[in-house]
């Protein structure tokens, strides 16, 4: 599969946030978010073609338990339900980052890490081809998808989120997948690659998430690395 980097830090996102775990970025992503924060495996993917092997002994030379499969979006990468079937029979605790639009196929998966999107994340004319910016609108929302992975998996769901108009959104989604989706399993993301736009853009969802019953979720690893690769 194509591996835009693979590394070891510290989970930033979400309810494991703070803990040690090595990350598998894979490149090549079916969608197109205009604030995508890694272009480099999406818009423009980059990396080495390595094998399930490669992977796995690259991943054992950290000390963490916890993996996580992220991308670009991994789903979508050739062979990653064999490389999640590998890293679980070595004990390994695995978190799977994915947008939702790909159904899990009875993949491996300790805590699916959901990020659905929402109209925010569509670009507009000038920003990606006509026929990505109608792909992406078209994709990004499977509500039939997210079901099998909220039944499938311990999980949590992830949103980039600042207007009324994205509460909303979410709030629809949510009920479109007939799940009996609890408050506090909602997360709510502030948008931003610096500490001062998460900043700025923070308040109105602490706000909400008082209101709501939400979680907010803070980008730990933006705060303490900046928006560098590797971290």
């Amino acid at each position: 599969m194509l591996v835009s980097e693979i590394f070891y830090s510290i989970q930033g996102e979400g309810e494991l946030a703070g803990v040690p775990s090595v990350f598998i970025r894979t490149s090549g992503c079916n969608l197109r978010c205009r604030w995508c924060d890694t272009p480099y495996a999406s818009w423009n993917p980059e990396g080495e073609e390595m094998s399930v092997g490669q992977i796995l002994d690259e991943v054992g030379k950290f000390r963490a338990r916890h993996c996580v499969l992220t991308g670009g979006e991994p789903m979508i990468a050739r062979g990653i339900h064999e490389l999640a079937a590998e890293l679980h029979a070595k004990d390994r605790h695995i978190t799977i980052e994915t947008a939702g639009t790909v159904a899990p196929g009875g993949i491996a998966c300790d805590l699916a890490s959901i990020s659905p999107k929402l109209a925010n994340s569509t670009p507009v004319a000038g920003e990606a081809e006509e026929a990505w910016i109608a792909r992406h609108e078209r994709t990004r929302l499977q509500p039939e998808t997210l079901r099998e992975w909220v039944d499938s998996f311990p999980f949590q769901l992830k949103f980039v989120a600042s207007e009324p108009s994205d509460i909303a959104e979410i709030e629809a989604l949510v009920a479109a997948t007939g799940a009996d989706i609890p408050p506090w399993k909602i997360l709510l993301m502030p948008e931003g690659t610096s500490q001062e736009a998460l900043d700025a853009n923070s308040s109105n969802l602490l706000a909400i998430c008082r209101e709501k019953g939400y979680r907010f979720c803070d980008r730990l690893h933006v705060r303490l690395f900046g928006n560098s690769r590797g971290t």
